[in-house]
């Protein structure tokens, strides 16, 4: 593929984040050029999130990604809370009107790609990016950022107006920002998740989240015959201690209901990992020419499904804050990106960090944490209101 020098926007990685960014800017006639430091084969088989958000769903059929996602993909009305032994639905659909659709990040990524490279937008992998210079200028006048990268065995400089960094907390992009410019905000976890994939078919038609005085537990899945499952383990845990038998019998103890009414669907595990637990954000998500999106800007624990929905946001906004600058020339909305995108981003930790301190089990907590959870959940149980509250997080709230 023949890679241009120059560009109006580098996109650093291929996630969804970028890659739908450029989908986006392509629909404002704006060019862009993507760099991912992985091969194609290993971006299309990593295992991530595996839910959108109702707004996910939309913006992927606006710009002609849904195909699979609508034949394929699973929507949800609703999940359920297992509380020691006692079940409590949150119904999304009856409480606001939305639901989520079931549709793994990796069939995401696969569809953008496939998209990307059938409209013939620049889109190289293995392009390992090495630094990001001459950020600090101002948009608009004869400088350019430069992304030097390397592939094939040969350097390259790609000269841009703008470079955003959608390549993750360990990224080259987020290391272009000063650091004096930059104040982060960060909390980890005392637990993991060790998570499983198996060739076996949900337990549930919906979303299982569990909380059992042995820890958490989450049941999902991938299709009708996959499931994606968890359970909250130490940190530092090593998946091979775990044999299989011992993971069903695990997740059987904590989703299990007091009158025996739920059964765990088993099968075999065609995969163990195990996920530590943090929250972090970056501020500003801007500095001159270079703009954050996604875990370059931020992370969220997994219990709320938030990260994938958060970049996909984060992407939107800048977008649209693009296409004003190119059309008009104002910089009003590229100023104003950062703090529109935070309100979102600050929304969605704080419901995540609920999610995740109302079901996991401190290790060696104080008794106190677990009334407060406890606690938590009658609230869930007795109070459609804040069902509704629950939901409307859930489902996605608007841009």
């Amino acid at each position: 593929m023949s890679v241009p020098d120059r560009t109006t926007v580098a996109i650093v990685g291929s996630g969804p984040a970028g890659l739908l960014l450029s989908h986006l800017l392509v629909r404002q006639g704006i060019d862009s050029v993507v760099l991912e430091s992985r091969p194609r084969e290993r971006v299309e088989s990593r295992q991530r999130a595996g839910i959108l958000e109702h707004g996910t769903v939309d913006v992927l059929r606006e710009i002609g990604a849904d195909a699979r996602m609508d034949t394929q993909g699973m929507p949800h009305d609703g999940f359920a809370f297992h509380a020691h032994g006692e079940e409590i639905r949150v119904d999304m659909a009856a409480l606001t009107g939305r639901g989520v659709m079931i549709w793994a990040q990796t069939e995401v990524v696969r569809d953008l790609i496939a998209l990307r490279l059938e409209q013939g937008g620049p889109l190289l992998f293995s392009a390992e990016v090495s630094a990001v210079e001459k950020v600090d200028g101002p948009l608009g006048d004869d400088g350019q950022a430069v992304v030097r990268y390397t592939h094939d065995g040969v350097e390259h400089e790609l000269h841009a107006d703008v470079v955003v960094g959608c390549d993750g907390f360990h990224g080259v992009t987020r290391r272009a920002i000063p650091g004096e410019s930059v104040r982060t905000f960060e909390r980890v976890y005392p637990y993991s998740w060790l998570g499983i994939l198996a060739d076996a078919p949900p337990s549930s038609e919906e979303l299982v989240y569990a909380r059992h005085d042995r820890g958490f537990a989450l049941l999902s899945m991938r299709s009708p015959s996959v499931t994606r499952a968890y359970l909250q383990v130490p940190n530092d845990t090593d998946p091979s201690s775990w044999s299989h038998e011992a993971i069903w019998d695990e997740l059987e103890a904590r989703t299990a209901l007091a009158d025996g009414s739920f059964t765990l669907s088993r099968g075999p595990i065609t995969d163990v990992s195990v996920t530590p637990m943090r929250s972090y954000v970056a501020e500003p998500m801007r500095s001159g020419r270079v703009f954050l999106a996604g875990d370059a800007a931020h992370i969220v624990p997994p219990t709320g499904a938030k990260g994938l929905n958060l970049a996909v946001a984060d992407v939107q906004v800048l977008a649209e804050a693009l296409a004003s600058w190119r059309g008009t020339g104002s910089q009003e909305l590229l100023d104003a990106y950062s703090d529109t995108a935070l309100a979102r981003v600050w929304r969605a930790e704080h419901f995540s960090w609920t999610m995740t301190t109302m079901l996991h089990r401190v290790p060696d907590g104080d008794p106190f944490d677990d009334r407060l959870a406890r606690s938590h959940l009658r609230q869930v149980a007795s109070s459609q209101a804040y069902r509704t509250a629950i939901a409307e997080n859930y489902r996605g709230l608007p841009l």
